[in-house]
């Protein structure tokens, strides 16, 4: 067996890798998965999780054409091979799970229940435990600040009422920008109270038996210029004539063409309103508005319970507990305004 090989490294066979997708219909027909069923079970998958796969897929493809494998094989002693090699590699115990779970979907879910394969990766754990992104997080306030400092709303231009509103969005809902990429204005329902907006569409938190999301965005009377609710209407009345025939998606690009905004884009407006309020964008992204966002409700006293509910986990859910609770970067800095 080769037991070390690169991502650069070419196979020795002829044959190129087909697409995780395409190995994947060729791995559920071995395990007797009829055809006409194989494109239904694939949308099982997210397009993020099949992407993810790939790129194990592809690694394993290649370790079993430079060694004389069938890819297809469920052999042990071969997975474990090159578990080890993507360990020996620098592949983390996160990575390796992913890994796991390509495996156990291409070759047969036996992959994840193997007791041999359960222990190695118990082993890679010991060795290189798996740790939080972040183990301190940032003050909201500092966004804040800078937003009461850009003035109303309907001074701003176009491209930084967008950013603002994405921002408020995501640190008030506590939300994945995968979750406001996908609001649609005709799910949008304006009351006295504030705004009500709900989520159809499938996305990461989606699964049968689970509700959809419904996001609550209260009116803030105290700080007009941290409203999210008036920074909505203004928002939709200043793209209102900018919105081709039938385009529903809320938030759109704030250049022509215009056209609806993806997540990336979402994420890179957000990361522009960080760097631009202080915070360090070489640390944080704007996946960090979640751990910002739940942590400062934490503080002041919100029920765990709430937080889970607001930000879309289940009640059972450990993930803020182990992942999202964390303490200020500087902690004397909260301290002392609690104080004064």
């Amino acid at each position: 067996l080769t037991p070390y090989f690169t991502q650069s490294t070419s196979p020795s066979a002829s044959e190129a890798f087909p697409g995780g997708r395409t190995l994947v219909e060729k791995g559920l027909r071995k395990q007797g998965v009829p055809r006409e069923a194989t494109k239904i079970t694939l949308s099982s998958l997210a397009k993020g999780s099949l992407k993810q796969y790939t790129c194990e897929l592809k690694l394993w493809w290649e370790f079993c054409q430079r060694n004389g494998h069938n890819c297809l094989d469920f052999t042990v002693q071969n997975i474990l091979t090159f578990l080890s090699c993507r360990f020996h590699q620098g592949a983390s115990y996160n990575t390796l799970n992913t890994c796991r779970s390509a495996l156990a979907l291409l070759l047969s879910p036996e992959v994840g229940k193997d007791h041999r394969i359960k222990r190695f990766l118990r082993g890679v754990y010991r060795i290189k435990p798996s740790k939080p992104k972040y183990d301190v997080t940032w003050d909201p306030a500092v966004v804040l600040d800078y937003f009461e400092r850009l003035g109303a709303n309907q001074e701003l231009s176009l491209e930084l009422i967008t950013r603002k509103l994405a921002t408020l969005m995501a640190l008030v809902t506590a939300h994945r920008v995968q979750t406001l990429a996908a609001i649609r204005i005709n799910n949008i329902l304006f009351s006295a109270e504030g705004v009500e907006i709900r989520i159809p569409d499938v996305i990461k938190t989606s699964g049968p038996h689970k509700f959809q999301p419904l996001l609550r965005l209260p009116k803030f009377k105290k700080k007009p210029l941290l409203c999210v609710v008036s920074t909505l209407s203004c928002y939709l009345e200043r793209t209102e004539l900018l919105r081709s025939s039938g385009e529903t998606r809320l938030f759109l690009t704030h250049r022509k063409p215009f056209h609806p905004a993806s997540t990336q884009s979402l994420s890179r407006w957000i990361k522009m309103v960080l760097a631009e309020s202080g915070v360090d964008t070489s640390i944080y992204t704007a996946h960090s508005t979640r751990h910002a966002a739940t942590s400062a409700a934490a503080r002041k006293g919100i029920s765990l319970d709430l937080i889970r509910k607001t930000a879309g986990w289940s009640a059972t859910s450990r993930v803020f507990a182990t992942f999202y609770n964390k303490p200020l970067i500087h902690k004397e800095i909260f301290a002392n305004a609690v104080l004064t």
